[in-house]
Formats: structure tokens, sequence, C-alpha cells
């Protein structure tokens, strides 16, 4: 779906959630811009733009107005996959599919799931690594430098938004980010969670699906050790609960009647979520406007490497960990690696409550990494609901299946889709 710009402001600051620190340094004044104007939904006319006050993360504080009713809403759904992941032999398939020389063509990588990536109303993907200068050189783990024509793939695979802050936002420093969020301004893919400047740090990606503007945040529990550009504090948006609250409602007073959360944290290669990922959905999901309603409609998580539980959270849905979904693990313990879930939440007017939208449907899909050549991405899922399922994929899905389920989301309404 075409976004319709970008809103909102940060508070800076430092919180404590579950005896652990998550920090966020302090946003510099306004700075050069790489996003164009009219990608923005600034102020009203003659209003003064300015930062919504500090709030505790679990407090009732005053908000903007309430968003007004939306004559002829409808429901949309949304999709939201995992961290994306070109280790150097993926990185290798997608030159041997281009055929050209120095070529890169990671389309047939994702043509397994573009069916339901591109049906939904809007898709998020998790951009986890930074591009290289063209030409390369592309490396790997630690410092990861993928091949730009990556932007073309998602776009053709239909998503409409990206999360950039990960753990490897600044593998090939601010450069690198630079050239990650100027191919996929190129092909119109928006994004969330790094920035070329200040004031494109203080703005979260804005959707529009059935008549609803959807705001997404991002943000990362860090960056690997790498320090924050010289100069540029903003580049990349970091875990304080304070300020994901005021920029959530920043978002609501710009207009927006969803929000949804991106959010990389967690423990690598853990099923359960950690106390901090709990300590912090709780939280987040405790806070109310003045309306009594919820700052934050959805939690997509990233980072884990595995899948890990869907769960209803002071009733809203938390996804703390949709792992990889484009990942190349070759070690036996390793293997979950190579699983992800698909959540995909369709959103419809909320009768009570005129200009919100809430969730009215809440499923999954499964996805696997096979590694198999030629290296593709699956719905295995939609593979295991046919007579012929390979048995890898139908084993893949049981081990998903049983990761999304481990807290109780069926009994909470999350059920499994085969297509």
């Amino acid at each position: 779906m075409k976004t319709v710009g970008r809103i909102g402001a940060a508070v800076a600051g430092l919180a404590v959630v579950g005896g652990a620190a998550y920090g966020v340094t302090q946003l510099a004044g306004q700075d050069g811009d790489g996003a164009a104007a009219g990608q923005r939904l600034g102020p009203k006319p003659g209003a003064t733009a300015s930062a919504p006050p500090p709030a505790t993360a679990t407090a009732t504080a005053p908000a903007a107005a309430p968003t007004s009713a939306v004559p002829g809403g409808k429901p949309f759904t949304l999709v939201g996959t995992g961290d994306i992941i070109p280790y150097p032999s993926i990185i290798q398939r997608a030159a041997a599919d281009s055929g050209e020389r120095g070529g890169y063509d990671f389309r047939k990588i994702f043509a397994g799931v573009k069916p339901l990536v591109s049906a939904a109303d809007l898709a998020i993907c998790h951009h986890e690594i930074p591009y290289g200068r063209p030409g390369g050189p592309y490396t790997g783990y630690p410092l990861f430098k993928a091949p730009h024509q990556l932007a073309d793939a998602l776009k053709d695979a239909g998503y409409d938004s990206c999360s950039t802050a990960s753990n490897h936002t600044l593998d090939a420093g601010y450069e690198g980010l630079v050239r990650v969020l100027d191919h996929l301004d190129r092909v119109g893919i928006r994004h969330v969670g790094s920035a070329r400047g200040a004031e494109e740090a203080q703005a979260p990606a804005l959707l529009e699906a059935g008549g609803a503007k959807v705001a997404q945040l991002d943000y990362t529990y860090g960056t690997n050790g790498v320090p924050l550009p010289d100069g540029k504090p903003w580049a990349v948006n970091l875990i304080d609960p304070v300020r994901i609250i005021a920029d959530a409602r920043a978002a609501r007073a710009a207009g927006a009647h969803v929000v949804v959360l991106s959010v990389h944290w967690g423990s690598e290669w853990q099923t359960a979520p950690d106390q901090q990922q709990q300590d912090l959905a709780k939280a987040l999901t405790a806070s109310r406007g003045a309306d009594g309603l919820p700052d934050i409609d959805l939690i997509l998580g990233t980072h884990n490497h595995v899948p890990q539980p869907y769960e209803k959270v002071n009733g809203t849905w938390v996804v703390y960990g949709m792992g990889d979904q484009v990942a190349s693990f070759y070690e036996a313990a390793k293997a979950r690696g190579n699983m992800s879930s698909v959540p995909r939440f369709t959103f419809a007017p909320a009768a009570a409550h005129p200009g919100r939208w809430e969730v009215v449907k809440a499923e999954y899909l499964t996805q696997f990494s096979d590694m198999r050549p030629p290296f593709r991405v699956v719905c295995t899922s939609c593979e295991a609901a046919t007579s012929s399922a390979d048995s890898t994929y139908a084993a893949a899905d049981r081990e998903v299946t049983k990761a999304v389920m481990s807290r109780g989301a069926g009994e909470q309404g999350l059920t499994r889709a085969t297509e």
C-alpha cells in the first residue's frame, strides 16, 4: 500500500526495566534530513511542533485529543517477517540467480513467500544489515555488508516498510546505514529505526490501509558495542520505554489510528522470552492515553534467531520474536535459526472507539530457509497443507508452531494459516 508520510517526535532519556538499563542517546538539534519533505506529515499550518512530555511507561498520562472517526474505514491485514541476514552463501546464490557478471538478484529467494507478503494490505520486514559499497566487498558475520539489490527484491516481494534498527545497523559505519535508507527510498519502501538526520530519527514510518493511518516505530537494544557516529547520536534508535511511549503518543497526536512497535530485543537462541522482554512488554502494553486506550496496538519482535511465542499482554498482541526470515545456519544445533513465523493480524474499526482500529483476527504462518540448492525461503505452513508436503518442511512447521503456541496463544485466539 502507498505510504503517506512520517510523523512524530522523540524524548531522550534512560529507563530501567526488569533490572536492565535501556539507554538512548540525547537527540541533537535539527540536522540534515535525507528524506524528501513530501514523505512527511508535519504539524498543521500555524502550529508549533514540540516534543510530548516525558511519561513513565506504565502511567496514564495526558495525550492528544482522540483521533477523529474515519468514514468508510474497513478492515485491513498486516503481516510481519523476521530478520533478513544475507550470509555469504546467500549472496553467492543471488549472484548465481542474477546471471549477470557483478549482478545480484534476490527475487527468487523470496518467491516462495511473495504471495503471502504481497497479498497483505501492509507488509513489514526487518532489514537487519547494512549495504556495502557497489561492487563489494560483501561480508558476513561479525560485520555484515550486503549488495543493495536486496532492496529491489523486497519491493518485488511486496513489502511496504522495514524496520532498520538492529545490533548490526552500524556494521558498515554510518555510510552503510545511509546506503540502506537511500536504496529503500529508491524502490519506495518506507523505513524506521535508523536515520540520516535528527528530524528523520524523530519520525515513525506512516503507512495507510483500510482508511487507517498506521505508524510504525522501531528500536534496538544496542549496536554490538559499535559507538554511534560522532556528531550523529540520532543515527540509531535505542530502546528506552519513556521515549517509546512518548513517540507513540506523538504519533497519535499527528493522526495515527494504529501504532505498531518493532523492537530488536531478547536473548539469542532462546525460545522463551527473557525477563527483560517480558517486563518491557508489560510496561509498554499497560500504557494508556487520556482516553484510556492503549498507546501501542501491536509489538513485533526480532533479534533472537529462533521463533518465539506470541502472547496477549494487557490485551495487546506481542510477538516476542519472529525468528530469522533469511539465514543459513549449517550447524545441526542451530537448525532452528532457519525457521521463522509470519504473524498476520487483521485490524478493523473499533465500534466502541471511533477513530481507532483493533485486532479482530490473529494468525500466523511458518517459514523455512531451505539451504538445499538452490537456496530459497519457503512458506512451510502453506507446503504442509498439501498432500505432497516435504518432510523437512512439515518438521519445520511443527517446530515453529510449538514455539509460537508455547505461552497459550491458541487459547487467546491465535490460529495457524496455510495460505
